[in-house]
């Protein structure tokens, strides 16, 4: 009877076979292998096949970017769409080089329209907890009572108190403040839950804890436990700003991510809490540059690429947040990219640019202006009042440490209880329930914060009308000032307990509001110029002393308020601001909510300034003696290594739960390559299903037909410095170079004695913060 010749499968069918038919089984293998590797690798890695550097499978989540792997590998492609002749790869060529320029384009207009929307509905949904328009239940207060509506620009300016298309929900002051608070906790609880969708469990962030060992008599290594995240909570700037410095996080900038925090930062907004809305525009931004980037192939299939063009997008975020787009050019590069070459610049330029046009046509606001705060104080200032913008930055700094402190604090502390931890919704509901009681009474806090600083920044010597420029024309009565009083104290205790809610929020507008509230405050007692103007630098003071902001915040207040007369005050204030506050605590917001979520991320100015404080060599990184055992490979002089030996090299790979980690390849203690494990596991599950343990993997060297072939994968050309070496030489070349991982070699005899990754040194950086 003859033999069913598909029933074995290809390793049945290997032990009995014979050995020609063993040899066309590895042929058909290795086909099959191509094929495997096709499917997984790109054709922008699988040209590098030959070249010292290796291929390089796609980043797993939470690794690092080897950006000068992603250098090499643009080159390549770049020599293979520009080299060849005739028409149509000439035309393909230009496609390329403008694939930059319009996919820069298309981010600024669609983040516009994303930001006009949310804008829109924002505004409506926040009226609504005082009451709803007759003739358009979707329109929003202003909307309904004026001319103002997006499209058009404004005919009738005045609100208007007797409006009759608008109508409360009821006349009763304490039936009024129950709906409010109904309404706001309702919001609370739907952006929250709606934030509980992108929860997301990420792999081991701290490499350190993964070289911890333990003596063999100790056990066995516990491998390093992940972390679970909310995508589309906060604003999403630490994150960001990980992901440009070369970190991969999965699904950050997803569309699901994007439609969650875009409609939960609506309702989180009207809800009333001390959080804006600017901050989640440039994760929203960002999200919409990388979903772009995704459909050019130049961007999907490189990194390095792509975080060239999220540096870019994200600067359309701050500028459809503020109508500000050279302050959101600004802001990007001071604040978010720590990769921000002149080419950047321009496609930055061009994408911001690109994002106020469309924004201006779609006109959210009604207004037809850009300018969210516009102002014309008509006055001027005289050098006497220097002194009260130090002041005011003074106040700026002390309340930017403090806030950065109470606020960490805060999140270690509070945050960490059990039943908080494992349900932010109800953090969330206490915390809108809090705002809700103390923010209702007062009538300057009753309205979103953007609403807020626009009334606090308004000169009351061209009108008259508004609520505080009749209290202000009487004479400011002690009860007007004890209204501002209580407005600031709320506004610095309620952005405290708010940053960091299980919401889509951002820090920018509760910090102008403080700000605002106390310039207002101040210039109740300097009655030569506007206090409005007192407002502005305040505003801007309390931003710098929280964020430490400095040149994109000088701009984003004269492109917020029109008013290029006041640069100077800004600046004075800012730069008080950030001195104070850097005395008190010298790390910013967004760097201390680096720390709170634990996200790998190397400053290299901070870096360098830790380093300097004490003599350090480059040997202190070095793992321990039973971690490089683990980790290295002698391999023969035939180049060949037992599978054997790599499966079990790889299982002490996983144990440690660090993907960034990998094998060091060295032949008579000499450097000779590096297998990463991402790499390494791939070879090892799918492509050598044909060979078992007892065979040989080629790691070294030319391949011949038929052996198991890893060599494509290993990196001939790492990187590696002297043991003896400063410190200082290690982080600049990881800041510099963007390294993943640089190999140690002994002083004198060149042999290979350790291997640092990235995020070994960021932990240990870490460690030296707290010394």
């Amino acid at each position: 009877m003859p033999q069913d010749i598909e029933q074995p499968n290809e390793r049945t069918g290997l032990l009995s076979h014979t050995a020609n038919d063993r040899r066309l089984s590895v042929v058909q293998h290795e086909e099959d292998g191509q094929s495997i590797i096709g499917s997984y690798v790109s054709k922008d890695e699988q040209a590098l096949s030959s070249a010292p550097v290796g291929e390089r499978l796609p980043y797993n989540d939470y690794t690092t970017v080897d950006w000068l792997h992603e250098l090499v590998k643009d080159s390549y492609r770049f020599r293979s769409v520009h080299s060849r002749p005739g028409l149509r790869y000439r035309l393909v060529a230009t496609f390329d080089a403008c694939s930059g320029w319009i996919a820069a384009a298309l981010i600024g207009i669609l983040t516009a329209c994303v930001a006009f929307l949310v804008d829109v509905a924002e505004a409506t949904v926040s009226d609504w907890k005082l009451g709803h328009c007759t003739s358009n239940p979707f329109a929003n207060r202003e909307a309904c009572c004026t001319d103002r509506r997006p499209f058009y620009g404004p005919t009738r300016a005045n609100l208007g108190e007797g409006c009759d298309e608008w109508r409360m929900w009821t006349d009763g002051w304490y039936r009024a403040f129950g709906i409010y608070v109904g309404f706001a906790l309702a919001f609370g609880v739907i952006s929250s839950s709606l934030t509980m969708l992108t929860k997301s469990t990420l792999p081991a962030a701290a490499p350190g804890h993964g070289d911890q060992h333990q003596e063999p008599d100790a056990g066995t290594i516990q491998p390093v436990t992940g972390k679970a995240i909310y995508l589309a909570a906060g604003s999403g700037i630490p994150e960001i700003k990980t992901i440009l410095s070369g970190f991969v996080i999965p699904h950050f900038l997803d569309f699901k991510v994007l439609f969650v925090k875009a409609v939960g930062a609506v309702f989180a907004v009207a809800t009333g809490m001390c959080l804006g809305k600017e901050g989640p525009f440039v994760h929203i931004s960002t999200c919409v540059a990388y979903l772009i980037g995704k459909c050019f192939p130049k961007y999907r299939e490189n990194e390095r690429k792509m975080r060239e063009l999220l540096s870019a997008g994200c600067s359309s975020g701050l500028s459809v947040a503020f109508g500000a787009p050279i302050g959101g050019i600004l802001f990007s590069y001071e604040e978010i990219s720590t990769y921000f070459p002149r080419k950047v610049l321009w496609r930055a330029f061009f994408c911001s640019l690109w994002a106020a046009v469309i924004l201006k046509i779609l006109n959210p606001t009604g207004t037809g202006k850009l300018a969210l705060f516009e102002t014309n104080y008509g006055t001027s200032y005289s050098p006497v009042h220097y002194l009260i913008f130090i002041l005011l930055g003074v106040a700026g700094g002390l309340w930017g440490g403090t806030f950065c402190k109470c606020n960490f604090l805060w999140s270690k502390s509070f945050r960490q209880f059990r039943f908080i931890k494992n349900y932010p919704v109800f953090e969330v509901f206490i915390v809108v329930l809090a705002t809700g009681l103390l923010q209702y009474p007062n009538p300057m806090t009753r309205e979103p914060g953007d609403k807020i600083i626009k009334n606090l920044l308004q000169d009351c010597r061209r009108s008259t009308s508004s609520w505080i420029c009749q209290h202000e024309a009487n004479g400011s009565p002690p009860k007007y000032i004890g209204w501002l009083v209580y407005g600031t104290l709320v506004k610095l205790v309620l952005t405290i307990v708010t940053f960091g809610c299980k919401v889509p929020s951002g820090i920018i507008i509760p910090a102008l509001d403080a700000g605002a509230f106390f310039g207002r405050l101040v210039g109740q007692w300097v009655t030569t110029i506007s206090p409005g103007i007192f407002a502005m630098v305040g505003a801007a003071a309390f931003l710098a002393g929280v964020s430490r902001m400095t040149i994109s915040l000088c701009v984003i207040m004269f492109e917020l308020t029109g008013e290029l007369e006041y640069v100077v005050p800004n600046m004075i204030a800012i730069l008080v601001a950030k001195w104070v506050a850097d005395a008190l605590e010298h790390e910013g917001v967004y760097d201390l909510a680096q720390t709170v979520l634990g996200h790998p991320f190397l400053d290299l100015d901070h870096a360098i300034s830790l380093v300097q404080r004490e003599k350090t060599l480059v040997e202190e990184l070095i793992p321990p003696k039973q971690t490089m055992d683990d980790i290295t490979v002698n391999v023969l002089k035939d180049n060949m290594v037992p599978r054997k030996v790599l499966e079990q090299k790889l299982d002490k790979l996983k144990e440690r739960g660090l993907l960034d980690a990998g094998l060091v390849l060295v032949q008579d203690g000499m450097l000779q390559g590096y297998l990463a494990e991402g790499e390494l596991d791939f070879g090892l599950t799918n492509l050598g299903g044909v060979w078992d343990s007892s065979d040989r993997v080629r790691l070294l060297g030319l391949a011949e037909e038929g052996e198991f072939n890893l060599s494509n994968f290993v990196d001939r050309t790492p990187l590696s410095i002297c043991a003896k070496a400063p410190m200082e030489y290690a982080v600049e070349m990881f800041g510099k170079l963007g390294l993943r991982y640089l190999c140690v070699v002994e002083e004198g005899t060149g042999k290979m004695v350790g291997v640092i990754l990235k995020k070994r040194l960021v932990v240990w950086l870490e460690g030296l913060k707290h010394q």
